[in-house]
């Protein structure tokens, strides 16, 4: 039996996403950048949270005993680290503050920890649900 994902940490993880992905939005929003270069920033978060996400269900998914293809655990992988490298390079050659280069930075992976975080949340509540109602069904049928 799985123990059920706390309410406080399934509460921080949205919380931490959220500030995450709104802030690093709002960022880009009020930045004084070319609309191409708001959209290469924009098309990295996006990358990097569906890297992530991808990511960890296929790393679950392998501890689970789950059947998945070494090409795809492999490109997970490489598109994760993928666009943490694009992001660095981006930020590397943009002409902006030192400051906003550590605010994109530190949003960009508060983001995909939070995505991270929920999408285990996520797994973790429904694993423990559909265990709950098998003790459930076992405990009517013996009863």
């Amino acid at each position: 039996m799985t123990q059920k994902t706390s309410n406080a940490f399934v509460a921080a993880s949205w919380i931490v996403l959220g500030v995450g992905i709104i802030g690093y939005l709002i960022g880009l929003y009020r930045a004084d950048m070319l609309l191409n270069e708001k959209g290469y920033y924009f098309t990295i978060l996006m990358f990097g949270l569906f890297a992530v996400v991808s990511l960890q269900k296929s790393v679950r998914d392998k501890l689970e005993d789950i059947p998945v293809t070494d090409i795809y655990y492999g490109i997970c992988w490489f598109v994760t680290i993928l666009s943490v490298v694009l992001l660095v390079i981006g930020l590397w050659n943009a002409e902006m503050l030192p400051s906003e280069k550590g605010f994109y930075a530190f949003a960009f992976i508060m983001s995909l920890f939070g995505a991270i975080t929920v999408q285990k949340n996520t797994r973790d509540i429904i694993m423990h649900n559909k265990e709950n109602d098998k003790e459930l069904n076992y405990k009517e049928l013996n009863d």
